[in-house]
């Protein structure tokens, strides 16, 4: 399958609809269809041994779209996207989507049980869509692929907080969510935000 630059797909995704970023099937389609050539986003990369990195590629009232970049080993906290839609692809390695199933949620106490459901894996060639009705889940880069890896996020709509989970403490909360860069420009030395129940 031939691929498309990081451009193309903008100007694939900002000739969308907002109907179109109203279900998974038609941004899943479009990922599927055009994957994006590793060597047009290298620009937007900016990796960190500590830390995945979130780095804006493209944002518009509709939707935003991000290169997180994975060292081997790395993972997000278990979180939500604040009931935004989530479309993910890896153009550079392979990562892992760990689901969740929500048993019991209390945002005023701060407290909540969930389980694993299923795992899904991201590759050149195989995009996700996260369920909206079933959106608690984690990314990670286990360390037995030993490679980085790069996954685009498009985010309908921009959402800058979200809820993050601990399966072992049953613990909730939000946080804040920063970019590591944006359009290629470093934001700021600190650390973007994490999902982390700690910060």
């Amino acid at each position: 399958m031939s691929s498309v630059t990081i451009e193309e797909l903008v100007a694939k995704l900002r000739c969308c609809n907002e109907s179109q970023f109203e279900s998974t099937e038609y941004i899943h389609d479009l990922l599927a269809a055009f994957p994006v050539n590793p060597e047009s986003i290298s620009r937007y990369l900016i990796w960190d041994n500590q830390h995945y990195t979130r780095n804006l590629i493209d944002k518009t009232p509709l939707y935003e779209l991000l290169a997180i970049c994975w060292e081997p080993g790395q993972a997000s906290s278990v979180h939500n996207h604040h009931d935004q839609m989530c479309w993910m692809a890896a153009p550079i390695g392979r990562l892992c989507v760990q689901n969740y199933r929500l048993l019991r949620e209390d945002m005023q106490a701060g407290t909540c049980d969930l389980e694993p459901s299923n795992v899904v894996e991201i590759n050149p060639s195989s995009p996700t869509a996260v369920d909206p009705l079933a959106p608690v889940h984690k990314v990670y880069n286990p360390a037995e692929f030993a490679g980085r890896a790069v996954s685009l996020h498009v985010y309908s709509r921009p959402y800058d907080r979200c809820l993050v989970y601990s399966q072992e403490q049953h613990k909730c909360g939000e946080i804040h969510l920063n970019y590591t860069s944006e359009y290629g420009v470093p934001s700021r030395p600190a650390m973007a935000g994490s999902h982390s129940i700690s910060n």
